[in-house]
């Protein structure tokens, strides 16, 4: 513990030093997976209720084309069944629990959800893999489906925007929708290969993982014209460490403690939520 607070009061030291004013939007990863019972509406709400109108969410399909909100292929993590999501119908998913005791949340629900709220960022993960259960066809019935839900429910005034590590997804959109809303997630850190990546798709966004990238490498990918989303966001350290970084987004899986954090220890941050 002594550590890690060293290591944030270090980071706050130094970007309090630089006298002006950063910007940085954060959203609640999954709700706020950490917090509460990640991809549930009672996630959603707390996080909404708490102030942030950012959210990231994952959506999968039911074997009968329902779109759903879901991390895992698998039941077994977060609810009471087992079994693969897409080979499971809507009614079946319908019946399950999560661990937790709440209901799995449709897609449909979650628009409806955000709908009334002003401001909002969120980002609608693509979540096709095991590529074998999207096969091609499957795969343009999901994006088909996916896209015409999320841009008719749209706020006029929201950034909606549509993520994925999968390739095929993102061509798919970018093939069909001109001018929609794409962001490249890398599991690896932000450097030359991935900001060569993002700008060879035609993709403007890049969500990379913290470790291993640097200052450097996010000046560089501005000047490149991306828009750059931090990852992951399991402590206020990381929040630092992205502000740091010069991040323009970054998840959180602790919305709660981070906002609190934020009021308190960096004033000169202005975080969007």
């Amino acid at each position: 513990m002594k550590k890690i607070f060293t290591i944030a009061s270090a980071l706050l030291l130094a970007l309090a030093a630089c006298a002006q004013t950063q910007t940085i939007r954060v959203f609640s990863h999954r709700g706020g997976r950490m917090e509460h019972d990640e991809n549930t509406m009672q996630a959603f709400q707390a996080s909404a209720k708490a102030g942030y109108r950012g959210f990231e969410t994952d959506i999968r399909m039911t074997k009968d084309g329902k779109l759903i909100i879901t991390h895992d292929s698998t039941l077994d993590r977060t609810t009471n069944g087992t079994g693969t999501v897409e080979e499971k119908t809507w009614e079946e998913i319908h019946a399950l629990d999560t661990k937790k005791g709440n209901k799995m949340l449709t897609l449909d629900e979650l628009l409806e959800f955000l709908k009334p709220m002003k401001g909002l960022y969120v980002e609608f993960e693509l979540k096709t893999t095991p590529v074998e259960l999207y096969p091609e066809p499957r795969l343009r019935e999901y994006c088909e489906k996916l896209y015409s839900a999320v841009m008719a429910a749209k706020p006029a005034d929201a950034e909606y925007v549509f993520t994925s590590s999968d390739y095929r997804g993102l061509r798919y959109l970018q093939q069909m929708h001109p001018g929609v809303d794409l962001l490249l997630i890398t599991g690896k850190p932000l450097n030359d290969e991935t900001i060569a990546l993002c700008k060879a798709m035609g993709i403007s966004r890049i969500g990379a993982v913290m470790e291993g990238s640097s200052r450097a490498s996010v000046t560089k990918a501005h000047k490149e014209g991306l828009t750059v989303s931090l990852w992951p966001g399991h402590s206020v350290d990381d929040l630092v460490l992205g502000a740091y970084l010069g991040a323009d987004f970054m998840c959180t899986d602790i919305p709660i403690e981070v906002k609190k954090f934020a009021a308190k220890k960096t004033p000169w941050l202005n975080v969007i939520y």
